[in-house]
């Protein structure tokens, strides 16, 4: 983030606006509906604002502005159509402390004002960090269909019953499911609707109630490969719903950043040089979140159930009475194949697709090589950046042509996404020449010839 969202309470405290024209006037009203004691500084000012100064809204100074103005101001506004006199208030504002936004000057100023929907107490603010205000504005006006004109009533509804729920619901997480119960329930409804007498009888009575013991569960979440434009909206959903997000280390990054601020993030993956919790011990840890009443999501990489474990989480979690969903995600080879352009089947070229990890329990002579290596089929390499050499060696060892396409794809859909193109018998020294790392998935077949096109790197030569 470019600037840092906050919101000031105003209500009582003095600011100083220089300036007193249209673009000014357009700053007062926002700070009157905050309640701040306005000073305006100006020569000369337009009618708008002249009435306001007459009726005692703000303090107009018919002069102009000298430096001592901003002393003890809460903020400053510069909004003249003069540049000198709006980068003096900027120096004199920084150098008393005062924050600043000069209009239209985001290098001159310290903050910036949003464009602001307003539902009081509901406040949503849209920025664009100064980089285009028509863009924010706009964005501002989606917003305003989208959002009730009596949500600000609905926000002050729950107010007045915060304590009460807080004496029958003491702790914060049966607290969090009684208000998300109510704001996606009926009587919220009502009340947006005007009912809110009505309403308060209901609320009551429903809170009277003896509630239910909070039964936790799981959402085994696919994360895809990467690119967290391609979550699926439930997958969004369950993040935002989440007391605890259990993830792996790789594909899983920027999707956390969509989930609950307030949740607890617990990372089970493997890295370099650690291996992480064991599988046994992520079980037990979903477990035992689960029956603390928690809502758990298990986020990791592509969809749970490709070399994922997902099956292994799913049978233990149920034999234990554990309530599940499955939430899928895009594969990391049809996000990869997808991002570089190769069509995992193609009429007359493949007409199947092979997954296979090459790290797997049984080890790598567990692999059917002389089923994958059968013509008119794509095969697509999970894990195989390390084993890629032997890998090679097994698919020409049982009659792959040694010519066959290959290409690797490592950060699939990301900006830092690399496309290394060659073929089967060159594939270890791909590998190594280009220095391809996890997470890449490798994908052999005649199809991998479309990835060259969409290569970021030169195609290896090998000599002959």
């Amino acid at each position: 983030m470019r600037h840092f969202p906050a919101f000031f309470d105003l209500n009582g405290r003095p600011v100083v606006v220089v300036g007193a024209g249209a673009v000014a006037l357009r700053k007062i009203r926002l700070l009157l509906r905050a309640g701040a004691r306005i000073a305006v500084v100006a020569p000369r000012a337009n009618a708008d604002v002249a009435v306001l100064a007459q009726a005692g809204a703000l303090v107009w100074h018919a002069r102009p502005f000298a430096a001592g103005d901003v002393a003890g101001a809460a903020l400053a506004f510069g909004a003249t159509d003069d540049a000198a006199v709006n980068r003096a208030v900027s120096e004199a504002a920084q150098a008393a402390g005062v924050p600043v936004a000069i209009v239209d000057s985001p290098k001159l100023s310290t903050f910036i004002t949003p464009a602001i929907v307003d539902r009081d107490p509901i406040t949503v603010a849209i920025a664009s960090g100064g980089a285009s205000p028509v863009l924010a504005r706009r964005i501002r006006a989606r917003i305003e269909a989208l959002l009730p004109a009596r949500l600000g009533a609905l926000a002050r509804f729950a107010e007045s019953f915060r304590g009460s729920v807080a004496a029958m619901r003491p702790t914060f997480a049966a607290r969090r499911r009684w208000w998300e119960d109510f704001f996606e329930g009926p009587l919220a409804t009502r009340v947006l609707a005007g009912d809110e007498q009505g309403v308060r009888r209901a609320f009551v009575a429903t809170l009277n109630r003896t509630p239910p013991r909070a039964e936790g569960r799981v959402a085994l979440v696919g994360a895809g490969p990467g690119d967290p434009d391609l979550l699926t909206l439930r997958a969004l959903q369950r993040l935002q719903d989440a007391d605890a997000v259990v993830h792996d280390r790789l594909g899983t990054e920027r999707a956390l950043d969509y989930a609950r601020r307030d949740a607890d993030f617990i990372p089970v993956g493997k890295a370099p040089g650690h291996k992480g919790p064991a599988q046994d011990e992520i079980n037990a840890l979903l477990l035992s979140l689960a029956r603390e009443g928690k809502r758990v999501v298990r986020l990791k990489g592509g969809d749970p159930f490709i070399f994922g474990r997902g099956g292994e989480e799913l049978e233990f979690l149920r034999a234990h009475g554990i309530d599940v969903e499955i939430v899928p995600g895009i594969t990391a080879a049809t996000g990869a194949a997808a991002s570089a352009g190769v069509p995992l089947t193609h009429r007359g070229m493949a007409r199947a697709v092979t997954f296979v990890t090459a790290a797997t329990a049984e080890g790598i002579d567990a692999i059917d090589w002389a089923a994958l290596a059968q013509l008119g089929q794509t095969v697509v390499v999970y894990m195989g950046v390390a084993a890629a050499g032997e890998v090679a060696q097994r698919l020409i060892a049982h009659g792959l042509d040694a010519a066959t396409p290959v290409a690797a794809v490592e950060n699939a859909t990301l900006p830092e996404q690399r496309i290394v193109t060659g073929r089967l018998a060159d594939l270890a020294a791909l590998m190594r020449q280009h220095g391809v790392q996890n997470p890449a998935v490798i994908v052999i077949g005649e199809v991998a010839a479309f990835a060259e096109e969409a290569a970021s790197v030169a195609r290896f030569a090998a000599a002959s």
